[in-house]
């Protein structure tokens, strides 16, 4: 009879690393390499010829300039391009149009998450439709002249209110349905309204998919051209509706050095924004994930 022995080690099976194949070991390099060619390459172009000369950047190319112009090229552009004053434009438009969308869009996000039914259904898929099927421009404009508002910074906020609401509650919608109910039920408990419910709980979990929608709205309205073009055209300068019309009045005709440093001070505002918002992003996410 064998007598079991209690306490004696168990054998466990060593984990046997097998060689990692060639193609596994060079994927991180070729995700890297892929990276700086579709990001570096262009953000390169753009900082050497702004550097360069006139001569130097008749053909924009990615060698180095002989002689770096960069700051004079800058300043040019600064004094000559009215920069401050389509900055202040472009300012005057943004920072209503992306306020305005991610309240409205929000709240209305929390209702259709929240509310089940046919007509919630149809309303949300009315909601998203924006998404799919493009603005008449046309339309858009012959509305904005009966209402008054044609050529005005509102008629341009409604205008980009409108256009990306749609975006805004297609991201919202499905975090709100993450959120745990018992959440908003605890809050109504103690006593809290609706407008607390949405301020005190639900708005702080949203920081992660609001700072991610701020970013996308921001991208499309500071670089947009074609709706302020045709709205907003002529009365109202926004940075890039500003070098669109300088470069078409013949100001920066063959000054690619000037173009390329005009596209660098009006991007300075972008980055600014995206390093703040990537902040909101990582701690959004760290407080979504405690609560």
């Amino acid at each position: 009879m064998t007598v079991p022995v209690f306490g004696a080690p168990a054998r466990h099976r060593v984990p046997v690393h097998r060689p990692r194949g060639l193609a596994a070991r060079l994927r991180p390099f070729a995700v890297v390499a892929l990276v700086v060619l579709v990001m570096g390459v262009p953000l390169w172009l753009v900082v050497v010829t702004a550097a360069k000369s006139q001569s130097e950047a008749l053909s924009p190319d990615l060698s180095l300039p002989s002689h770096w112009h960069l700051w004079d090229n800058l300043a040019q552009v600064w004094q000559q391009g009215e920069i401050p004053g389509a900055f202040l434009g472009s300012l005057l438009v943004v920072a209503p149009s992306v306020a305005l969308v991610l309240t409205l869009g929000s709240m209305a996000s929390w209702i259709l998450a929240r509310r089940a039914g046919r007509i919630n259904a149809v309303l949300y898929a009315l909601a998203i439709s924006g998404i799919v099927l493009p603005p008449a421009v046309i339309t858009i404009v012959l509305l904005l002249r009966q209402l008054g508002l044609a050529g005005s910074p509102a008629g341009m906020i409604g205008v980009y209110v409108g256009i990306y609401l749609s975006t805004v509650i297609f991201f919202v919608t499905g975090f709100v349905r993450t959120v745990p109910l018992s959440l908003e039920e605890a809050a109504r408990m103690d006593g809290a309204g609706p407008v607390r419910v949405f301020v005190s709980v639900i708005l702080p979990l949203l920081r992660p998919v609001l700072a991610t929608a701020t970013i996308l709205i921001c991208l499309y309205v500071w670089n947009d051209v074609f709706y302020a073009f045709f709205v907003v055209g002529g009365r109202l300068d926004t940075l890039p509706l500003n070098l669109f019309q300088v470069a078409n009045a013949g100001l920066y005709l063959n000054n690619w050095h000037l173009i390329f440093a005009y596209i660098i001070l009006m991007s300075l505002p972008l980055l600014i924004v995206f390093a703040v918002a990537q902040r909101k992003i990582i701690s959004g996410i760290t407080g979504g994930a405690v609560k």
